[in-house]
């Protein structure tokens, strides 16, 4: 028995039809300007902690700090050039965590391509492009702390933007 309803569709029919539902689901995910920096903004804040001076920054070298407590190590970075999330009069200071978002491994910094690198499974993580994953295992990018710098030059970490591994949430306890 055939059906009279049913609409006979092409190839050219449907694929037209995929692209007009793709533009529209497109065109609704479009944010304003204003949308998109409240996203980029959406933050576990941590209370702040001094990580450390200005004057106590080397280009290109990193210095080793921990936060938002104790039990997580990360590192302060002076990049030489101004990079998105940059802080300080130049724009090339950041912060991230050391411990691999795959297992916990610890990250080592390679100062030739200023990438944060895993020796467990050789994930790496660009520090000029906000901890951004290049290659590896991991499945999200570093997470990375959020500084301030008051009028002494003393850096203040103010919350971090991915989660940080080991962690269930971005709360401490």
């Amino acid at each position: 028995m055939k059906c009279n309803k049913l609409v006979d569709a092409g190839r050219r029919q449907f694929l037209r039809g995929g692209m007009a539902a793709t533009a529209g689901a497109v065109a609704a995910t479009v944010m304003t300007p204003e949308q998109a920096k409240a996203q980029a903004l959406a933050r576990v804040d941590y209370p702040a902690n001094r990580l450390a001076n200005i004057a106590d920054l080397v280009v290109n070298e990193p210095l080793e700090v921990a936060y938002p407590d104790a039990d997580s190590p990360g590192v302060l970075l002076k990049l030489g050039q101004a990079v998105e999330g940059g802080v300080g009069p130049d724009g090339d200071i950041v912060a991230f965590s050391v411990l691999c978002p795959h297992k916990g491994w610890l990250l080592s910094y390679s100062a030739g391509d200023k990438t944060l690198n895993c020796p467990g499974h050789h994930s790496r993580f660009d520090c000029e492009a906000g901890g951004q994953q290049i290659w590896g295992h991991a499945t999200s990018n570093l997470a990375q702390f959020l500084l301030r710098i008051d009028d002494q030059g003393d850096i203040h970490a103010e919350g971090v933007d991915e989660l940080i591994y080991g962690r269930l949430s971005n709360v401490l306890a």
